[in-house]
């Protein structure tokens, strides 16, 4: 009984720290010190693809709360009877499944998983700096880039977010997330 007691402590020991929200999801710092490899996968990706640590930060905490479960909510019927999920979209940047499939059809491997943060932060890389490229949008504009995520290429092309206020305000708040979080990077140990 008692072996048993400690094993099932370990084994939550063991799995409870990486799919939750880190402890103080508002300081990269204190990402960084909860979650050492977040730091590693973010880096990996801002050299690979030159999109900034700290946007690719703030838009899963957008996103996802940092979350590597998370889904959209389910539709219901009459408040009853289950209609599915708004969308496809999950994982810590809630990629759709088409874009994923694209993204695993790509630059990513076979086997990539919306769960893992470093198969995340390099989706993150090469969907924004791809679409960037092709949109004339700087990979440091963190409003437009984000815009430009939640939008996909054509949308924002087409300028589908300037009659979505709610869009607007939070791209706003992306962007000062992400100079927030670029302002405490600055300060992190190494």
């Amino acid at each position: 009984m008692l072996l048993g007691g400690v094993c099932l402590v370990a084994l939550a020991s063991c799995s409870g720290g990486n799919g939750g929200m880190p402890s103080n999801p508002e300081d990269a710092c204190a990402i960084y010190r909860d979650r050492p490899h977040f730091r590693k996968a973010f880096e990996s990706s801002e050299r690979k693809w030159g999109v900034p640590a700290s946007f690719q930060m703030a838009l899963i905490y957008q996103e996802s709360g940092f979350r590597a479960t998370a889904r959209p909510p389910k539709r219901y019927s009459f408040f009853i009877i289950p209609r599915g999920r708004a969308s496809s979209a999950r994982g810590y940047a809630q990629v759709l499944d088409g874009t994923w499939d694209d993204y695993r059809n790509g630059p990513g491997r076979a086997g990539a998983s919306r769960s893992n943060i470093y198969d995340s932060a390099d989706f993150i890389g090469w969907y924004v700096s791809t679409n960037n490229a092709a949109l004339g949008i700087s990979n440091t504009d963190a409003r437009n880039s984000y815009l430009a995520y939640h939008e996909g290429r054509t949308g924002y092309a087409r300028g589908s977010y300037k009659s979505k206020s709610w869009l607007l305000s939070t791209a706003d708040n992306v962007a000062a997330r992400a100079a927030k979080y670029e302002t405490q990077l600055q300060y992190c140990s190494r």
